[in-house]
């Protein structure tokens, strides 16, 4: 079995790929594949095709819905686990939209990230029961307000980027990034 593991922290890679490791025991073992960079992932779903990705949504350059959204074009047979630091339901929403196969927040157990990794590696869906909980009872419009640009200035915003800079980033215009934060902030009243 070969696991994509893309993710631009060196740390989270390393805890990740042990723990796959240990969960392909006895099962033959997994190749383990890295990328710290959305072009690095992109490269290694066409070429390789892991049966199981691991992929953060806080990636430099590329945004990680985005980057979900053309791992999926390259590879539509693509076993998606998003892993984030998010646990707001409207980005496991987008993301299963996208076709991710399941949602897990970096707060979550080790166990449970085992057994994310085990149901979608055996064709099956996994969504962190808390954040579950939190999507049943999300009004559908509610999931669907928010574009994906509008969750990647909300996610810079997070990071504690200035309007200046996210623009920079995204290849907007400064007014765009201030009437989007302004629109998400009376959308959230």
């Amino acid at each position: 079995m070969k696991i994509l593991i893309v993710d631009d922290h060196a740390v989270i890679r390393a805890g990740l790929r042990q723990l796959c490791a240990d969960l392909s025991q006895g099962s033959g073992g997994a190749q383990v594949l890295e990328a710290d960079a959305g072009a690095a992932a992109l490269a290694l779903q066409k070429n390789e095709r892991p049966q199981l990705t691991v992929l953060d949504l806080n990636m430099p350059g590329l945004s990680g819905l985005e980057l979900l959204r053309q791992l999926l074009d390259c590879d539509p047979q693509a076993r998606v686990l998003v892993f984030s630091m998010h646990s707001e339901p409207v980005y496991a929403a987008k993301a299963l939209e996208l076709g991710a196969k399941g949602y897990l927040s970096k707060n979550a157990s080790p166990e449970e990230l085992r057994t994310a990794l085990s149901r979608i590696a055996a064709g099956m869906s996994y969504v962190e029961s808390e954040i579950a909980q939190q999507l049943a009872v999300l009004p559908s419009e509610q999931r669907q307000q928010l574009s994906e640009r509008d969750l990647e200035i909300l996610r810079l915003l997070g990071e504690g980027r200035s309007f200046t800079e996210i623009a920079a980033s995204l290849g907007l215009g400064y007014k765009t990034v201030a009437n989007s934060a302004t629109a998400i902030k009376s959308d959230r009243k």
